[in-house]
This record gives structure tokens, C-alpha cells and sequence, in this order.
């Protein structure tokens, strides 16, 4: 009969490894951008939490593929997180998309506060049944328009210029309704069009405008804040449905500190963008509110059907958040 030691037992057990789990985490701008702030944030926070119970692999600027296929991965679980825009969003929860009608977020103050509260809430956990984990808004900032054709002052001087948008329905639709031409495009295909002149133009917050380096393939930039563009921090409900409640709540812990990193970037960018943007050689332009009320005016058809496909009385919510 053999003897076993217990005390060898015992240090043999303490002697197996322990394996972190790996945590891929796809975004479509690079790392220096507010996507990687906010990358970058929730790894540290996670860490600060849990210690080495998970080790991250960032694929920053689209190396996973774009936000949609990466968004397709977390719902097979060969992704276990993202960082990905409303836009895109809209595809598989279409009621986020009366975030993006223009001109009905006035600020970034109005966004937050709806964002943050019960409307943002309720949104986030529509994502559940789309086969997403939504955790918390994080923020890209007001989009603006620049080109290689003329700055744009008008509806009239978006008449038939090719603009790149996302693949959101409501921002096409609004573009169209200017007179305007949208092409709908995947963000890594992007600065090429611009280059070929396959595109005139495209539209984003300074927080991309800037960490993208688009003062490089464009000449005029047009500070209009059509549309406030808000980004969704998610993971897989195959990693999420591993977790006990204590790393549950460190996710989310480390959600929210990912998204006080990305207003922090947003808040910079619209601070000193403009600037850096004037330095690289863009020729700037600002609309006046007057003019913000002359395309505002300009969407009256849309609107109406943005009623009936949204809710007015949804819209009218989110008017009142003070």
C-alpha cells in the first residue's frame, strides 16, 4: 500500500498554476483616442478591483474588424468586449437611434444628464434582449461636418455632396433631406474614400476629427453640433454570464470610470481641437444659432417621421431633462 504525505499534498495543490482569464477588446479608432482612454481606464480599474483575474488584449483601429462584425463576436462569444458607437448600435437596438435625431440633445450637459438617468437606463437594458450586455454610456461628443468641396453655411451647400455617415436610418435620412447625398460606410474605409475622392466629406465629433488625423485628407471644417454621438461600453453575455456578483460589480465599476475617461478626452478635444485642427491647416467654420435654426427648419419631414417611429411623447422626455 502506498503512503500519500499530507503536507506534500497540500503544497503540490497550492503549486498549480492559476490562469487569468483573457479579455479581448476590439474599437475601431486607435489608442490615443477616446476609445482607448476608455479602454484603458477599464482595464485599470478592473486591475485596482480584482487584481490579475483578467488579462486584456486590446485591438485597437478596427483589428478585429469593424464595429459591426466585432458586435457579431460578442454575441458569439469570440469577443468578450467593445467600445462601439450609437450608430451602429441603432442595428440592433433601433429604439437608440432617437439619440441621434439633430438638434435634440442642446448640450453635452443635456446628454449626460438623459444618458446618465432613468431614458439611458432603460435603453441600456434593451441590449439584453438584442443578446448584448450594455453597461454604460460613454461619449464621442457633437458631431460636425468637414469636406474637400466649400465650408458648409447653408442646407443649399450640402446639395449633392457625398458624405460619408454611419449606417444609422435617422442620420441618413436627415442628410437627405438637406439635399445632401449620404454614403453610408464602415469606419476603416473611410480615410481611403476620402483620399480617392470617392467621398467629399464626412461627419464626427473633434474627439475623432482629431485622434483620426483627418486634417490630413480634409480641408474645411464646419462646427454645426448637428448630432450628439454617444458610444455604448458592452461586453459578451457569455463572459458576463461567468462572473460572480462581486465581479459583476466590478465591471460595472470599471464601466463607469471608462466613462469618465472618455468625457474627459471629449472634453479636451473640444476645448483644444479646433485649435490643433486650425494648426494642421483646416479652414474652420462655425454656424451661428440662426443658422442651426435654418437646418433645424429644414427637418421639419423628418421630424415628423421620427415621431412616428420614436414616439413623440419619448422625444418630448427627453426635450424636458433639465
Amino acid at each position: 500500500m502506498k503512503h500519500f504525505c499530507p503536507v506534500a499534498l497540500f503544497c503540490a495543490a497550492f503549486a498549480l498554476p492559476s490562469f487569468a482569464q483573457e479579455i479581448k477588446i476590439g474599437y475601431a479608432l486607435a489608442e490615443d483616442s477616446h476609445y482607448g482612454a476608455g479602454a484603458r481606464a477599464f482595464e485599470e480599474s478592473l486591475k485596482a478591483s480584482l487584481g490579475d483575474q483578467f488579462t486584456f488584449r486590446h485591438f485597437p483601429s478596427s483589428g478585429l474588424g469593424g464595429e459591426r462584425e466585432v458586435l457579431e463576436g460578442l454575441q458569439l462569444g469570440t469577443v468578450e468586449m467593445t467600445i462601439a458607437s450609437d450608430g451602429t448600435l441603432t442595428n440592433f437596438v433601433p429604439e437608440v437611434g432617437v439619440l441621434g435625431i439633430p438638434f435634440l440633445l442642446r448640450d453635452k450637459a443635456h446628454a449626460r444628464t438623459v444618458l446618465d438617468g432613468e431614458i439611458g437606463k432603460e435603453m441600456l437594458a434593451k441590449f439584453d434582449d438584442a443578446g448584448l450586455k450594455a453597461l454604460a454610456w460613454g461619449e464621442q461628443g457633437f458631431r460636425h461636418i468637414t469636406s474637400n468641396r466649400d465650408p458648409v453655411e447653408a442646407p443649399a451647400d450640402l446639395a449633392g455632396l457625398k458624405i460619408r455617415t454611419m449606417e444609422n436610418p435617422v442620420h441618413i435620412a436627415a442628410f437627405r433631406a438637406l439635399g445632401a447625398a449620404p454614403t453610408p460606410m464602415a469606419w476603416p474605409e473611410v480615410i481611403g474614400a476620402l483620399q480617392q475622392g470617392a467621398i467629399d466629406a464626412q461627419e464626427n465629433p473633434l474627439s475623432v476629427i482629431v485622434s483620426a488625423k483627418l486634417a490630413e485628407v480634409q480641408k474645411y471644417l464646419t462646427l454645426d453640433g448637428h448630432v450628439y454621438s454617444s458610444t455604448i461600453v458592452l461586453v459578451s453575455p457569455a463572459l458576463w454570464g461567468s462572473l460572480d456578483d462581486a465581479q459583476k460589480a466590478a465591471f460595472e465599476k470599471a464601466a463607469a470610470d471608462a466613462v469618465v475617461a472618455m468625457r474627459a478626452y471629449v472634453d479636451d478635444a473640444d476645448t483644444n481641437g479646433v485649435e490643433a485642427l486650425k494648426a494642421a491647416g483646416m479652414q474652420v467654420n462655425e454656424l451661428t444659432p440662426e443658422q442651426k435654426a435654418v437646418f433645424r427648419e429644414a427637418l421639419a419631414e423628418p421630424y415628423k417621421d421620427y415621431e412616428a417611429q420614436f414616439g413623440k411623447a419619448l422625444m418630448d422626455r427627453i426635450l424636458a431633462v433639465e
